[in-house]
């Protein structure tokens, strides 16, 4: 008899099993596709894969601003681009496949599917069957790309995230529908590489999720760029012929119609939780999504569920803290649940965007009397020695203790920063203390320093 099965082995399933792996039960995965997952093999690894040679492309450009010359045309080889995205991706599979050995994590290539409490189903891909056996069973079976039925993916004109990390050639152009992380993301990668872009976005912002003065900043960004989008918008069909797509979009000033090569439809996600045997068994379900208490538990007695197919953000880093918590759980470690008020969102544009905890209109709307703090990076040594000026970080703070509520940056390296703001969070640090711990300089992070001191009125270099 197994301690755990876990099915599927992205973010959430294979930290699932290393944890449980380390507390000393005996774990077998079952993974129908790569091991890693969407995240390492067809999201957040590629995408960076891909979005790191633009931005290599972006300062061959800006070369001469730093005094350097290169001499000829600077040409770009797709083909090349997307080979080494695939390589950083199946690089990072195998090195889960290696972790997963290191902790003698069985591995059972198959499609899974639970026919009866602590029983598992494998179908592996001749279709042979097996059981497998397990105390406790966890599913971790991710998420896809949404799609609208007004836009019928046909992954050749119409496409999702997959085939736009795949493609053989640049398309001459795209429309992107919908700006959230993949959307803007891949739309920048795309407008870099030479693709003529257009974003829709139904919301009327950008990056809807984020602080509007963050949305506000990314867009004035866009449109120095030249990547056009529309706010307000939504694309009401697509007709495809001859290898072109004619996109109808309905706007506040009427249809506009736009053509382009290709359709990138980045509309979210839709969870995995069809033909896994949650139906048979009774697992309760909500809008999609696997109901489950604070340590993962559904209502079946050894049935659990993490990441992008309960209702939490979808989100790698939260499956990952998910699983953690669930196999403490499950083990006995009696783990603290997992705080949601401090859950990091990266976005990784160019300038990069990240936040952490309430927006200021949310703490407004919550009954704080909040505080804020603002420092530009066009004030920042770091940031003008870089020659990326572009951005800000703001600080919202709770003024009746002082206590850190959110944080909301843009700019060079802010995914790498926000997290100074969340452990301020996580310990209920105040502007004072941030004021008050010493940043080395010159640096980036000392931004965050001088927002703190902004909004006590004690900021030095603004």
């Amino acid at each position: 008899m197994i301690d755990i099965i876990i099915i599927g082995s992205g973010p959430g399933g294979y930290v699932a099993a290393i944890r449980a792996a380390q507390l000393g039960r005996s774990v077998t995965i079952v993974e129908r596709a790569e091991l890693g997952g969407v995240c390492l093999n067809w999201g957040c690894i590629p995408t960076k894969a891909l979005l790191k040679s633009a931005h290599v492309l972006s300062d061959i450009h800006r070369s001469s601003e730093f005094g350097i010359e290169i001499g000829g045309d600077v040409t770009v080889d797709f083909t090349k681009v997307i080979e080494r995205s695939r390589g950083v991706s199946a690089s990072m599979s195998k090195g889960v496949q290696f972790l997963l050995q290191k902790n003698k994590v069985e591995v059972v290539a198959g499609t899974a599917k639970i026919i009866a409490q602590g029983r598992v189903e494998v179908t592996s891909a001749d279709g042979a069957t097996s059981i497998l056996e397990a105390n406790n069973i966890i599913l971790a079976t991710g998420s896809r790309a949404r799609e609208l039925p007004n836009i019928p993916i046909d992954n050749s004109n119409v496409i999702t995230y997959r085939k736009a990390l795949t493609m053989d050639k640049l398309p001459a152009s795209m429309v992107v529908v919908g700006s959230g992380a993949i959307g803007v993301e891949l739309a920048s990668f795309y407008h870099e590489m030479g693709t003529k872009v257009t974003i829709v976005e139904y919301l009327p912002n950008l990056i809807p999720l984020e602080d509007v003065e963050v949305s506000k900043y990314l867009e004035r960004g866009f449109r120095k760029a030249k990547l056009p989008f529309l706010t307000k918008a939504s694309v009401t069909k697509v007709d495809v012929a001859d290898g072109l797509c004619k996109v109808y979009i309905d706007t506040a000033k009427g249809e506009q119609v736009i053509e382009a090569e290709k359709v990138l439809c980045a509309v979210g996600v839709v969870a995995n939780i069809e033909n896994i045997g949650i139906e048979e068994l009774g697992i309760t379900t909500e809008r999609g999504k696997i109901v489950v208490d604070t340590f993962y538990k559904t209502n079946i007695d050894g049935v659990y569920a993490i990441g992008d197919i309960i209702p939490t953000a979808a989100l790698a880093h939260v499956a990952s803290a998910e699983a953690i918590c669930c196999v403490e759980h499950i083990c006995g470690v009696n783990p603290a649940a997992v705080d949601y008020s401090i859950v990091p969102s990266c976005i990784y544009t160019q300038p990069e965007v990240a936040s952490v905890g309430l927006k200021e209109q949310e703490a407004i709307e919550a009954g704080f009397d909040v505080r804020v703090g603002k420092f530009p990076y066009t004030a920042s040594g770091k940031a003008t020695a870089m020659g990326n000026k572009d951005g800000f970080i703001k600080l919202v703070f709770d003024r009746a203790n002082d206590e850190l509520l959110g944080a909301h940056f843009i700019g060079t390296n802010v995914t790498e920063m926000i997290m100074e703001a969340g452990i301020s969070m996580k310990l209920g640090a105040t502007a004072k203390d941030i004021i008050n711990t010493i940043h080395p300089h010159p640096t980036l992070s000392e931004a965050v320093m001088e927002a703190a001191a902004q909004a006590h009125g004690e900021v030095i270099h603004l």
